[in-house]
């Protein structure tokens, strides 16, 4: 459950699991039939909405519990470390309850596809914002020793892995607590050596510090993306200060612009925060005024959930109505929607190298150094030509149907099957767009 971060403590256990002799079923397999002894859950306990999931899952599982369809469920992760004494007396059917957990193993099962793997380069956080739980589950900054990255990585090349997704709970602060200063660049250069892999990207970084060479490394090294993810959280210096970021609203836009003027032509992905406790209609404002002006390429947005435990629950009154929050979480995706969309048609006309993900529906899903998975739109191929692209049912807002019919996609033949082109990079031309997605055709 929950983020990348707990996906790739998955992996690791899943690998542990096998060395110990266990057999994994694919999820979703019905317990009724498939003889599943165990079911074993990864937690996210962050927000409201995560923790609600989490205990969906576990809920579930205890039924089939019950019922008899397993002999055992196991619980670990963020939401059993967080409720440690309060969930056993709650599910009793859970047999075993586990906190967080580390691995020094290098072996992981991947459950992303075998071309790109997310790379945990650290855990735990020192930050102590007032709306966050993360360093009350998972402890202080932790960083990984840099020949050990280095190793998982190549081992990872090895499999076939072409994309590495670095992330942490603090990317930027890497380094500081085994070196005595920041050395993501220096990670980054080494991680950039390694044989097959073509490209990194850089995820959860943090503005208060942001180490300056990070930009250089990216500017010089074409396998490191031009793509940052950077949760800036609010602009307004009342806010920031009450979210105890460790900067204001003119250093937070001059980190933006000293990005754009170091890494040209970089797309920026940052998350904000309405309704946090001292935002005001003139705070509020500056926010979107903020967007306006930085004109982030990908942008999400949250309303503030009081979590309890926080610097936030402990001294601050949620007193933001939840119908103002989402009245302004409206107003700002608005905003954001049409920068998207801008942004997206700018695109269109261009040649663009792109990886290919999957094939679905008769088209092939893929990204550019632009698109991270998951998060981010995607740009489709139809490898025939055709003028269907029905819509995925995961994602009922593209309507790429009628997107294809506007862009006249030519017939295109095609040498190879499209499934051999997954994980492969080709060249194709952009066509078409909207703010989710791109289409585009195969480069002849």
């Amino acid at each position: 459950m929950g983020c990348s971060k707990n996906r790739v403590d998955s992996e690791h256990l899943m690998h542990i699991l096998q060395q110990r002799g266990y057999e994994l079923v694919p999820e979703g397999a019905d317990l009724a039939t498939a003889h599943v002894d165990e079911v074993v859950i990864n937690t996210c306990g962050f927000i409201q909405d995560a923790k609600e999931e989490s205990i969906a899952a576990i809920l579930e599982a205890a039924q089939a519990r019950q019922e008899g369809l397993i002999s055992k469920l196991s619980v670990f992760g963020c939401l059993s470390q967080r409720y440690r004494k309060e969930l056993p007396a709650e599910i009793p059917e859970v047999d075993e309850w586990n906190g967080v957990l580390t691995f020094d193993t290098l072996g992981r099962v991947l459950t992303t596809p075998k071309h790109y793997a997310y790379l945990k380069i650290a855990e735990g956080c020192d930050r102590s914002c007032s709306y966050c739980a993360i360093p009350m589950i998972r402890g202080p900054h932790h960083s990984v020793p840099m020949e050990q990255l280095v190793a998982e990585a190549t081992r990872l090349a090895g499999q076939g892995v072409k994309e590495l997704i670095v992330i942490a709970q603090d990317t930027t602060y890497y380094g500081l607590d085994l070196y005595g200063k920041r050395r993501l660049g220096d990670l980054l250069t080494q991680l950039a050596a390694i044989d097959g892999i073509e490209w990194i990207r850089l995820h959860y970084s943090y503005p208060a510090g942001f180490p300056e060479d990070v930009l250089r490394v990216m500017a010089d090294n074409p396998k490191i993306c031009p793509y940052i993810d950077i949760p800036l959280q609010h602009s307004a210096d009342k806010v920031l200060g009450m979210m105890r970021r460790g900067v204001d609203g003119r250093q937070t836009r001059e980190l933006v612009a000293r990005m754009r003027q170091l890494v040209p032509g970089v797309v920026l992905r940052t998350t904000l925060i309405v309704g946090h406790p001292g935002e005001g209609e003139a705070e509020f404002d500056d926010l979107l005024d903020f967007v306006r002006s930085c004109r982030f390429e990908r942008l999400g947005a949250f309303t503030y959930s009081e979590e309890e435990g926080t610097y936030g629950a402990l001294h601050y009154k949620d007193a933001i109505p939840q119908e103002v929050k989402q009245a302004r979480y409206d107003r700002l995706m608005e905003v954001q929607s049409g920068i998207s969309l801008a942004f997206n048609q700018s695109r269109v006309g261009r040649r663009e190298r792109v990886l290919v993900d999957s094939f679905s529906d008769a088209v092939l899903v893929c990204r550019s150094q632009t698109e991270s998975p998951e998060v981010d739109g995607e740009i489709l191929v139809d490898p025939d030509g055709g003028r269907a692209m029905p819509a995925s049912p995961a994602s009922p807002l593209r309507d790429k149907a009628s997107l294809a019919e506007k862009c006249s996609l030519d017939l295109i033949p095609s040498a190879v099957s499209p499934e051999a082109l997954i994980g492969q990079f080709i060249d194709v031309d952009i066509v078409g767009a909207n703010e989710y997605d791109l289409i585009a055709d195969i480069h002849e």
